[in-house]
């Protein structure tokens, strides 16, 4: 969890680094001397050095690993029960409190994408789950034995324009939602660094990390995952955003 949180506090050094740096100016040279010319020129040294400096800093991601950070995208993709079941009016929210807006993955989501500045993109199917919880696993089960993909609303536009990828899912019947793999198989995610965050019950990530990396071969998964109790994601965000 250090590395994931170190992760995203060095997206928000980069992206405010470049913020900096693409302001851009002409060097300032106020002081009136005869020597006009020189000065000019040592402060446009200096300012090099300072640019030079802090697209250096700009590249350290991760571990020392390198990356252009001035055409570095983010993409925030995830799958919440909220968003893809049709609420009916008797639903119990006490006993199913993450199908209720937003929901446990969906705030992960929120959080990641509030540090990182990247695009969020909801996994949605065009056949939504129950709201009951017990009728939700038994669909997702039945699309587990058939190891279906079941149809998205919509796809990635241009997934190529992303660089860096963060994957959101729940722990369903010891894996991932088939909606996820879909995704997956649809998109492209080879030479793209993957970070997963994950909402679970007492199951842990299981076998989702197995399964996801088994449909996206080619991508650069990470270890560094952030993973939560269902019932902890609510009051996750400082454990998920802050080194402190």
């Amino acid at each position: 969890m250090k590395k994931f949180l170190s992760l995203l506090l060095s997206f928000t050094l980069v992206l405010s680094l470049t913020a900096c740096s693409s302001t851009g100016g002409s060097p300032e040279s106020s002081e009136e001397s005869s020597d006009a010319e020189l000065s000019e020129m040592e402060s446009s040294d200096t300012e090099m050095t300072g640019t030079e400096s802090a697209a250096s800093s700009e590249t350290e991601i991760l571990d020392g690993e390198s990356a252009n950070t001035q055409s570095r995208r983010v993409l925030v993709a995830y799958f919440s029960w909220a968003e893809n079941a049709v609420l009916e009016e008797d639903v119990d929210a006490v006993a199913s409190p993450s199908v209720i807006s937003p929901g446990n993955v969906q705030q992960l989501a929120g959080w990641v994408q509030e540090v990182t500045g990247g695009d969020l993109f909801s996994i949605q199917v065009t056949e939504p789950y129950p709201s009951d919880w017990d009728a939700c696993l038994s669909r997702a089960n039945e699309e587990r034995g058939a190891d279906a993909r079941p149809q998205l609303v919509q796809n990635v536009e241009d997934m190529d324009q992303y660089d860096t990828i963060f994957l959101g899912y729940p722990n369903w019947w010891y894996g991932v939602p088939m909606a996820l793999l879909s995704f997956l198989e649809q998109n492209d995610l080879s030479g793209k660094q993957v970070y997963l965050f994950c909402s679970h019950g007492t199951g842990g990530l299981a076998n989702s990390v197995e399964i996801i990396t088994e449909a996206a071969p080619d991508a650069i998964i990470s270890d560094n995952i952030f993973d939560c109790y269902e019932e902890d994601a609510p009051s996750s965000q400082e454990a998920m955003t802050s080194s402190h």
